[in-house]
């Protein structure tokens, strides 16, 4: 039985020339494929390439944006608990804690009212996401953020092509990553982007993830008394080794322009869905986005009464269809010490919502065997109507 996946890349003849080019160049570390596959980024997002760099996954970007704001014990970061584990541990291995926030069931994406609800004196940073593309409350959480001088870090992992008044998430805050890893919508195997909008805060993340080397593009250092010794270091801050590599840029650079269409096709099956399953009982689709709000469509999600959303994935499974859920509450989680935490949204949602596949290379057909699927288990858990004499 062929399977239809949740999640899925579309990778092709032009990904493997471009890596097929880079063998051939015999570098295959940080070099030009990377930076050209940064500056067509920044570009993307209509920011100054300086302050944009490519990273081996948003993880290791969100540890680095704890890491740069010097954040620890004492201090508090807001982020929804519908969120991926990601966030929650680049917090809480810093010794900061983590403070969970509500967000709308529907959406699952908090609102400003979320977040300042969640605020505390000790709060240092909200770490807000874009679930599954769609932009949210990203104006006015910014503006919170900025009338209360709370750092804004938004995890536009899923948010790639996501935009507010063309303007692009991830740029709202002031500091963001993205995700590019094997399930992503454009994907380089692992990898990530890195964007801080203060120039100086850019500039350090780039060193502390290249070891902590210095200003020189190799951190050797450079002066004439010392010319004749190019292998001395210049080592201003202890750092790791947390960049991507031309082996990623280069296949990063071919999904770039491929995206458009990667997205427009997202968004044709987002909408077949809606259509085809408006009218069946007992099952919400995800409401409509308010005006000026484009998304990436990366999740496609339904909600339903708890036996109803069990029955309907046990189905979809047993028919080569695969579903899950994100994102599991992070406050239901022990070690991040919020289990008592009241979040009447999120835990909704997390009893009601299930992901139906979504990726551009599902067909038309794909889509129609995934909505009749979703169909039968509701029609086999409807009570026949009781005959009237």
């Amino acid at each position: 039985m062929a399977k239809i996946n949740v999640f899925q890349p579309s990778l092709g003849a032009e990904e493997a020339a471009a890596v097929a080019e880079v063998f051939e160049s015999n570098w295959l570390g940080y070099g030009a494929r990377a930076a050209a596959f940064e500056a067509e980024f920044a570009a993307h997002l209509d920011v100054p390439a300086e302050q944009v760099f490519h990273i081996n996954s948003a993880t290791s970007g969100l540890f680095l944006a704890i890491e740069l704001l010097g954040l620890g014990p004492g201090d508090d970061v807001v982020l929804p608990s519908a969120h991926f584990v990601a966030a929650g541990n680049a917090v809480a291995a810093s010794g900061a804690r983590p403070v969970f926030c509500d967000v709308d069931p529907a959406t699952m994406n908090p609102s400003a009212e979320h977040i300042a609800a969640a605020l505390t004196p000790a709060t240092k940073a909200v770490l807000t996401l874009h679930f599954g593309g769609q932009p949210g409350d990203i104006e006015a959480v910014a503006k919170l953020c900025r009338e209360r001088e709370i750092t804004l870090i938004e995890d536009a992992a899923c948010a790639v092509a996501s935009t507010v008044d063309g303007r692009a998430c991830g740029t709202f805050g002031d500091i963001a990553v993205w995700s590019f890893d094997a399930m992503k919508i454009l994907v380089t195997g692992d990898g990530g982007m890195f964007y801080a909008r203060d120039p100086e805060v850019a500039a350090r993340a780039k060193r502390l993830a290249y070891f902590g080397l210095g200003k020189s593009a190799s951190g050797f250092v450079k002066s004439k008394a010392r010319a004749q010794r190019w292998w001395d270091l210049e080592i201003e801050e202890f750092g790791r080794r947390i960049m991507g590599n031309d082996i990623t840029g280069a296949i990063g650079s071919v999904q770039l322009a491929k995206l458009p269409g990667f997205v427009g096709r997202r968004l044709e099956i987002a909408a077949a869905y809606d259509r085809l399953l408006a009218d069946v009982p007992g099952v919400t689709t995800p409401p409509p986005l308010p005006a000026g709000h484009r998304s990436s469509g990366y999740f496609y999600w339904i909600q339903c009464e708890t036996a109803l959303r069990d029955r309907i994935a046990a189905d979809l499974l047993a028919a080569g269809v695969y579903t899950t859920f994100r994102y599991p509450p992070l406050h239901r989680v022990p070690i991040y010490g919020a289990v008592d935490a009241d979040l009447p949204g999120t835990e909704l949602a997390a009893e009601t919502t299930i992901l139906l596949p979504l990726h551009q290379s599902i067909s038309d057909e794909d889509g129609a065997q995934v909505v009749a699927s979703v169909k039968s288990s509701v029609a086999a858990l409807t009570p026949e109507p009781v005959p009237t004499t």
